[in-house]
């Protein structure tokens, strides 16, 4: 994952993203809940982001303008990214942020299974598929939510 601001936000939340996982799991979670460009593209069509499942249908329903712009399209998937894994997250019991040492943040499950939650946001922001809510759908019905 390339963050090209992440310096400045390490030291304001005090270490490394990689080196703090296990130690400030809350600051990691805050940090890649941030999602601004989605939340400012979001915000402009009307949808709330609040980190609920309703969110993300909505977010399903925008007008994909962004895969016009290539910059923005892969800027926009990997904030959809960050935003699915955030949702799962703060929802799904057991859910929690791991970062392996490629720095590409993925989602552990409670059974130890792994989302690539970067690679369902670039799917998401390039075709549209597979849905974000039905990533969430499929989460929740494999860790009996």
């Amino acid at each position: 994952m390339h963050i090209p601001f992440l310096g400045n936000r390490r030291k304001r939340h005090g270490a490394a993203l990689a080196d703090d996982r296990e130690r400030d799991p809350e600051g990691v979670a805050q940090l890649l809940s941030e999602c601004e460009l989605l939340r400012a593209r979001a915000a402009a069509a009307g949808v709330e982001l609040d980190d609920s499942a309703a969110s993300l249908e909505a977010l399903d329903q925008v007008n994909p303008y962004w895969r016009d712009d290539p910059d923005e399209l892969c800027r926009l998937g990997n904030d959809a990214g960050l935003y699915l894994g955030t949702v799962i997250v703060r929802s799904v019991p057991g859910a929690a942020w791991r970062i392996p040492s490629n720095g590409r943040p993925l989602v552990r499950l409670a059974s130890g299974r792994e989302i690539d939650v970067a690679e369902a946001g670039d799917q998401w922001a390039a075709v549209g598929a597979p849905e974000l809510s039905r990533c969430f759908a499929e989460v929740c019905e494999g860790s009996g939510r």
